[in-house]
């Protein structure tokens, strides 16, 4: 009975944190999966909603503007964690050293990301102003024209870009930071000895070292870049037209303004998918790399024994 009991308690003690696991997670994944193959809007109940099969699924494949908008997004998450990585593991690689006031200045470096989503765009929107914005009046004071930088669709969706770059690239310096401070000096010094100046040692050292930590953040920044919404909301609100209406903007649109529950549903399941499999595919890496590893350094082991 004792025996029993010991074997028992485990679980018990997992079973809140299941039940709050299956409640806040499962049941509402479960419900949208099931939305997204009815005909149902706000007025009905999900009971009332007339069950059509794949037809929204069928909708959205043949959609001008959801393809529109995938593609939107796309471009955005590829070109914004592309910079924020050049510019996070730049900004790394700089300030890796023993300078005066670093500390103060790597903490001013990462201020942009503690800001709420909400005010970055606020206040970006209001540096974009076409009359009293701080960057068209700077141009004017330069003698240059000022930009369209929202009502143009080109320019809105650099200005996007820029105001992600802004907020998230300190992100990444933060990991690449991390990740250079935890590298083995052993490796740098045997390179110094050989002979490697700077950028023999970063290119050929630091950043081969670095790059598990570094695929990894750039996947985790990704799939984050893929549920950019209120920043993109408050700026431009996916226009003008679809300039910059990303997928997250289209299902909140699909659901509010359209009153499209179940197209909604099947456009936030698409979007999981893909989500989903960015991480399957982060993870698969990770283990890779470890296993990788762990390889190697048997290997290791093998020729020093």
């Amino acid at each position: 009975m004792l025996a029993n009991a010991s074997r028992l308690t485990p679980y018990l003690f997992l079973a809140p944190a299941v039940a709050v696991m299956v409640v806040a997670l499962l049941y509402p994944l479960g419900y949208a999966i099931y939305a997204s193959f009815l005909d149902w809007n706000p007025s009905q109940r999900i009971g009332e909603a007339e069950w059509v099969g794949l037809r929204n699924y069928a909708y959205l494949l043949g959609d001008a503007a959801f393809r529109e908008s995938f593609w939107v997004t796309i471009r955005f998450a590829a070109i914004v964690v592309t910079i924020e990585m050049v510019l996070g593991v730049g900004l790394a690689l700089l300030l890796d050293r023993k300078l005066r006031g670093m500390t103060v200045l790597r903490t001013v470096f990462i201020l942009p990301m503690m800001i709420a989503p909400i005010v970055v765009g606020l206040m970006w929107r209001y540096m974009y102003h076409p009359t009293v914005g701080t960057l068209n009046r700077t141009l004017t004071d330069l003698g240059l024209p000022p930009a369209p930088w929202l009502s143009d669709g080109d320019w809105a969706f650099a200005s996007i870009i820029i105001a992600d770059v802004w907020q998230w690239t300190p992100f990444i310096f933060i990991l690449a930071l991390a990740a250079l401070q935890s590298l083995p000096r052993s490796a740098m010094e045997a390179a110094r000895i050989d002979g490697a100046n700077g950028w023999q040692l970063i290119w050929h050292v630091k950043i081969p070292l670095m790059m598990p930590v570094l695929i990894v953040t750039a996947l985790l920044r990704l799939i984050d870049a893929f549920k950019v919404l209120e920043v993109i909301l408050v700026l431009t609100n996916g226009g003008p037209g679809l300039s910059t209406e990303i997928v997250a903007l289209r299902i909140a649109r699909t659901a509010q303004e359209f009153r499209d529950l179940g197209v909604a549903s099947a456009m936030s399941n698409l979007l999981l998918l893909l989500l989903l499999a960015l991480t399957i595919a982060m993870f698969g890496y990770t283990r890779w790399a470890d296993a990788r590893a762990a390889r190697l350094a048997a290997a290791k082991e093998a020729e020093v024994g």
